[in-house]
């Protein structure tokens, strides 16, 4: 069950939730140290009367209620209001807030990509010292790139999620005697086999997603791309240091074809590979839990989007594995993350910034459920999950290859416009090459 904020102080209190800012003498300032008890763990924060902090973000609905939740002793605690206001029109509206002379003092950045280019109107500042030896203290040297724009560290990362997690029944693969596999190669087989086996399609997949319908496709391709051209060739292709169309990614995204793009393997429940394009994202995996499809490929994240009382174990309604590698051994992932940019330097502000770069609000957050983070710092029992526990002990493995989310990470014209556009043109009928070659063509 998740901790509430009373496990949270009580963690605390005991030290495990996680420490103050990771150099105290670099620390926030404001007055005296807070004496209230329960408090001892935000001692270095510094206490501020009634100020408030603006913070902007696309986070929305429940997830923004423990948001609140997460930061809510140590507002008691220092005496700052912690004002978060989610839009789902942030990407549009935060370069509107920056140009219109009135930004928040903190924004959470849903990409790097974003960041980026809000950084390169000058308006965010460079990270503060605690924020930096926070980060390099408990974040990997690739998280705190993503948070590095031209060679300056402006945002600690945030929270995180890893994609490429493929949903099964741990009962309907028992009875079948399907086995989980360690490689591509044995993916293949196995979808061959439960096809040939006449009680399931293999797979079930929908690329449905509103406006942004398309980036469940660009999923696919960015696991493959990773695992079969491996890390150096997915980094010059996100920077289309080698064009988008190069052999390397055709080669992955027809083998991602073979398996969604083939009718005897797709789209159990829903019907032919037509549907794919159409299929709302978020109901694509139900089918698993109803005995139509063995397996559907989505993010971590998926866990909260089965009906309700759907039980999430390893011998649960659903359990998941992450999509293997050409051989077999440590995983190499791809996901998502939150970063955390400051437009003011006030002293509250930088309190609480430090404090979100913190373990201690990692633990905080992880705790109250639902998402994860990649902070060295989590103890990943805090994890509301046995999934999200064996995500977060993933991130913090120092054998797995990581990458962020490329659609995340290229031009907004590219990686959430024709990138999307081309995955719905692929699975209703298009060639690789072409539509490859016309997202080449696209890159600015």
């Amino acid at each position: 069950m998740p901790l509430g904020i009373a496990g949270v102080a009580a963690l605390a209190l005991t030290g495990c939730v996680g420490d103050a800012p990771a150099d105290p003498s670099a620390a926030p300032g404001g007055s005296e140290a807070p004496a209230a008890a329960g408090c001892e763990a935000y001692a270095d924060y510094g206490t501020f009367d009634g100020e408030e902090v603006d913070l902007y973000g696309t986070i929305l609905d429940v997830e923004a209620d423990r948001l609140n939740e997460s930061w809510a002793e140590f507002e008691d605690c220092t005496g700052i209001d912690v004002v978060y206001e989610g839009s789902g029109e942030f990407e549009a509206q935060i370069n509107v807030r920056v140009q219109g002379g009135n930004p928040p003092d903190l924004a959470i950045f849903p990409q790097p990509g974003l960041l980026a280019s809000v950084a390169g109107t000058g308006a965010i500042l460079p990270a503060p010292e605690s924020v930096a030896a926070n980060a390099q203290e408990f974040w990997s040297e690739d998280w705190q790139n993503y948070g590095t724009v031209d060679g300056e560290f402006l945002a600690a990362p945030l929270m995180a999620s890893i994609k490429g997690y493929v949903w099964y029944s741990p009962s309907v693969w028992e009875e079948n005697g399907w086995e989980v596999p360690t490689t591509l190669d044995e993916l293949d087989e196995l979808t061959a086999t439960i096809a040939g086996s006449d009680t399931m399609m293999p797979w079930c997949v929908g690329f449905g997603s509103g406006e942004a319908t398309g980036w469940p496709g660009t999923d696919w391709v960015e696991d493959y791309v990773l695992r079969t051209a491996g890390p150096e060739v997915y980094d010059q292709w996100i920077s289309n240091e080698i064009p988008f169309d190069d052999p390397a990614i055709v080669d992955a995204m027809n083998r991602v074809g073979d398996l969604i793009k083939n009718p005897d393997y797709v789209n159990g429940g829903f019907g032919d590979v037509s549907t794919i394009a159409t299929q709302d994202f978020g109901e694509a995996g139900w089918p698993v839990t109803e005995g139509e499809c063995a397996m559907h490929h989505q993010a971590s994240f998926y866990e909260g989007l089965f009906p309700e009382g759907t039980t999430v174990a390893e011998d649960g309604d659903v359990w998941a594995f992450i999509l293997p590698g050409t051989e077999a051994g440590a995983p190499a992932v791809t996901g998502g993350g939150e970063f955390v940019g400051a437009f003011s330097d006030d002293e509250a502000v930088v309190a609480v910034q430090t404090f979100l770069s913190s373990a201690e609000w990692a633990n905080s957050r992880v705790a109250l459920g639902g998402v994860l983070s990649a902070n060295n710092g989590l103890d990943p029992a805090n994890a509301s999950s046995p999934l999200l526990v064996s995500a977060a002990e993933t991130l913090q493995d120092p054998n797995t290859t990581f990458r962020f989310d490329g659609s995340d990470l290229m031009p907004g014209a590219v990686g959430a416009g024709t990138f999307w556009t081309a995955m719905v043109d692929w699975i209703s009928g298009a060639d690789t090459e072409t539509v490859l070659s016309e997202v080449e063509s696209s890159w600015p």
